[in-house]
């Protein structure tokens, strides 16, 4: 079925939503460490050389360059809203010597590209930041050509867990949830998708769940340490004291929590993510 019936009306809309996380380094540390096996695996068997790729949300481009070297030497663009981030990805896949992907900014909920465009519309923990993620998803679907795939994951912080108990890490929990909300997005978004995806009007979805889980004394190490780094000293740690929702000593207290649970010799902690694969 074609889709330009979903295309005019489309343009209008554009992002309401805050970036919760911003692009202090805390946050690239972590974005640079996803690659297509720990992030997209759902995905892999869909891909083959030749086709085209868009990858919505694309953040310093780790994943994007996984993708790319599997299609090549089909085309790939990469796209996010923060140009910084667009010049990192950027400079990545040159690093890979990837010569096979194009980069912009943009915004998902209108996207610049005409009417089924690529083969494959790929978002990473996008559409939990987004204002509204079913707009996304309309997008993601015109421009994906008819027989193709929209894949779509990302994480459900309510359903994140971990060992042993620490007062800090509910407590990090609840308000990191209370300020995504108030910037308009959906921590809990993983448990969402497939909804989202019914509305956004694609009848065939498979659903899958997949998890991330840090359990070596480096892992943990890592991931306490990113955790502490951003609830203190990134965009979040800034929306969270302006929006009222925390003062900066109690972010210092809770990064503090971090560390001293990162320490735990038997430390260990999941998170949980809903995948979708939509046939466009």
């Amino acid at each position: 079925m074609s889709h330009a019936h979903h295309a005019h009306h489309a343009h209008h809309a554009q992002e309401t939503a805050v970036y919760t996380h911003g692009h202090h380094e805390s946050v690239l540390r972590s974005h640079r460490w996803r690659t297509a096996e720990n992030s997209a695996a759902y995905l892999l068997g869909e891909l083959r050389p030749g086709l085209s790729v868009l990858d919505v949300g694309c953040g310093p481009g780790t994943i994007t360059a996984d993708l790319a070297e599997r299609v090549a030497p089909g085309r790939v663009v990469a796209v996010d809203a923060a140009a910084d981030v667009v010049a990192q990805a950027r400079a990545y896949a040159a690093e890979r010597g990837l010569t096979n992907i194009e980069f912009a900014t943009a915004d998902v909920h209108a996207l610049d590209f005409p009417d089924d465009s690529f083969d494959v519309v790929h978002a990473h923990q996008v559409l939990q930041h987004v204002g509204d993620p079913v707009q996304a998803l309309r997008e993601m679907r015109r421009v994906c050509r008819p027989g193709g795939i929209v894949a779509a994951r990302d994480a459900d912080y309510a359903a994140m867990t971990w060992y042993p108990a620490a007062p800090a890490l509910d407590e990090w929990l609840d308000l990191y949830r209370r300020v995504a909300r108030a910037n308009g997005g959906e921590p809990d978004a993983g448990r969402r998708l497939l909804s989202w995806a019914r509305a956004a009007g694609f009848t065939e979805v498979g659903s899958s769940a997949t998890a991330w889980c840090y359990a070596t004394p480096e892992e943990i190490s890592w991931w306490s340490s990113l955790w502490a780094d951003r609830t203190t000293a990134s965009s979040y740690a800034e929306i969270a004291v302006a929006g009222g929702h925390a003062t900066e000593a109690v972010l210092a207290g809770l990064g503090g929590g971090w560390r001293e649970w990162g320490a735990a010799a038997d430390a260990w902690f999941a998170v949980l993510h809903g995948e979708i694969l939509c046939r466009s």
